[in-house]
Formats: structure tokens, sequence, C-alpha cells
């Protein structure tokens, strides 16, 4: 239901309430862990509400693998880790057959993909070969392995960590894997104000050893259905259109966003507005979403050139529509 004339009062009220408990219990659960990063912490149960995988791109030590432990922590459901290296094969991530001599049958013994939130640490230091089991999970949520199709967890969710390309042992994630995480996200250092606060957490235990589920199943499933249901009007969809596609044209860019970013961007920006008590998609949000759904789909002609700059620019010159009256 997306046509807002057939939509009672009470039943737009409820999209939001529902979307906003989920997503500020789950905030405030993990801000319990991770200091000072309200805004990337909220942009991380976006990604969760909006049913997409997340990239979580910086340098080592600044919270990436503690706030993948923190979310799945607030949920109470079925978490793996898998630390990725450059010998690891894909069937260490997606499992294997093993012949049982008593019953003389091959059995499947699930790899560690088979979770509902999976942390892919350091993903980049794997070989491509070795990225790419993740590829058929993350857009089909199912695995083949030796013939045979295996059902992914539901809800499920990858986080994937990954050291900046420049480090020494990292291989870049190829472009069809990019493409297929909802958001990239980057944490950055905390301030020294939020670093003491740090230390003095810490100081006798982690944080995270006293975090309790916040949020069911049933809640964040209820909450992600209600997503689908905030109305984007048709000059929203135009916009969000032509932003995409003015990254394809751009002069510094050799291959632009794809349409799964148009709809990555489109996803985002109605759980951005349920979640800030809205059941109608603004230009605010799709341009407020814009820099962390594209920019890691977008390919410069210069490999040096920062992408977020070159989404910037398009946003620029990518005339705003006016937003609809309710």
């Amino acid at each position: 239901m997306n046509d807002r004339a057939t939509r009672t009062p009470g039943e737009a009220q409820n999209i939001v309430a529902t979307v906003q408990t989920v997503a500020e219990r789950i905030v405030q659960s993990v801000g319990q862990v991770i200091f000072g990063k309200r805004n990337e912490i909220r942009l991380t149960v976006l990604g969760l509400l909006s049913q997409g995988h997340i990239l979580l791109e910086d340098i080592p030590g600044v919270g990436k693998t503690m706030l993948a432990r923190a979310l799945a922590r607030s949920m109470g459901i079925r978490f793996s880790r898998i630390q990725f290296t450059p010998d690891m094969l894909p069937s260490d991530v997606t499992g294997v057959s093993i012949f049982n001599q008593e019953s003389r049958q091959f059995e499947f013994r699930p790899g560690p993909i088979f979770a509902q939130i999976v942390l892919a640490d350091e993903i980049n230091r794997a070989t491509a070969k070795t990225q790419s089991a993740l590829l058929e999970a993350m857009e089909e949520r199912q695995v083949t392995v030796d013939g045979h199709t295996y059902q992914m967890y539901d809800p499920f969710l990858i986080i994937a960590t990954q050291n900046p390309i420049e480090y020494e042992g990292t291989f870049p994630l190829p472009e069809a894997q990019l493409d297929r995480f909802l958001i990239r996200i980057q944490l950055g250092y905390p301030s020294p104000t939020e670093e003491l606060v740090v230390l003095s957490a810490q100081q006798y235990e982690h944080p995270i050893n006293n975090m309790r589920q916040v949020v069911t199943v049933q809640e964040l499933s209820a909450a992600q259905a209600a997503v689908r249901d905030v109305y984007v009007a048709e000059e929203i969809k135009r916009y969000i259109v032509e932003i995409v596609n003015a990254t394809r044209n751009h002069p510094k860019v050799y291959l632009g966003a794809s349409p799964r970013g148009s709809l990555a961007l489109f996803r985002c920006s109605q759980t951005r507005a349920a979640m800030a008590g809205r059941d109608y998609v603004l230009p605010d949000d799709v341009k407020a979403l814009a820099e962390v759904t594209l920019a890691h789909r977008i390919i410069a002609n210069d490999r040096d050139e920062n992408t977020r700059i070159i989404v910037q620019e398009v946003l620029q010159y990518t005339p705003v529509p006016g937003a609809s009256a309710r």
C-alpha cells in the first residue's frame, strides 16, 4: 500500500510508530557500546531496516567489528563472524559436503555464512575468488553447494568491514560485489572527549557484555515490512533516477551507479523518512543518503578521484523537486 489517498491517518501513524520504535531501541542499545557515533549507528540501523547489506570501511581499531556485534546482541539473533585471510577458500564461507561412512551419503556441513547477522571481518584481505562466495547469498539469500541450494535465515544481513585499499595485504572488492552493498559507512576516529569515555567504560569489562536484547525478530520483521509502505511521490522517484543517471554522465566517471543503486537510494529514503516520523519521502531524505548509497558504486576515470565528491557535485546541479503537500 503505497498510495496515500487510500491510507487512513491511523494506518500512516502505525507505519511510522512501528519503524521509529524499533529503530530507537536499537540505536539506544548500540550507543551504549559505540560512543559518539550516533549518526553512523543510525545509518547502520537504517541499512538493517532497509534489508540491505552494509560495508564498514575504515582503518583498524575504530570499532567496526564491535558495531556489528552490538547490533546482533541488541536483537538476540544468530550471529556469525568470518575472519577473512588470503588463504581462505570459498568453502570456508559457504560450507562443504562431507561423505558419511555410516550412511554412505554426503552430508552438508553449513559454513559460517548461515547466520542472521554475518560479520565478514576484513573482507578485502581475502582473494577475489573467496570474496565472490558471498555474492549469491547477498543477492538471492541462498547458497548453492554441489548442486544443492540452501536458503539463508530470516532476517539475513551481512556487515562487511574492510581496511582502506592502500593498506598492505588487501585486495580491492570486485565492482559486482561492491554494488551489492546497500550502503558504505565510515566511522572515523572518536573525538578526545569520546575517547576518554571509551577508556572509562572499558576499565573493568567491555560494555557489550552487559547488553540485552531490546527488539524481537518479529518486531524487526514488522518494521522492515512497514518501511515499504512509506509514500514516495512520482517527482521524488524521478529525482532519484536523475541523480543516478547524472553519475553515469559525469565527465570524471568511467562507470556510474547501476539501477541497483537507484533501488538502494529509493529504499533507504523510505526508511529515513519513517525513522524521522514521516510516512512520506522528502527530497532531503534523498540528498542525505545519496553519498552513502552511490559513492561506492561509482568508478572514476582517475582511481585517485574521491567518488564522494563526485556525488556531491551531482547533487549540486541536479534540480530539486518541490515537496508534495500532505
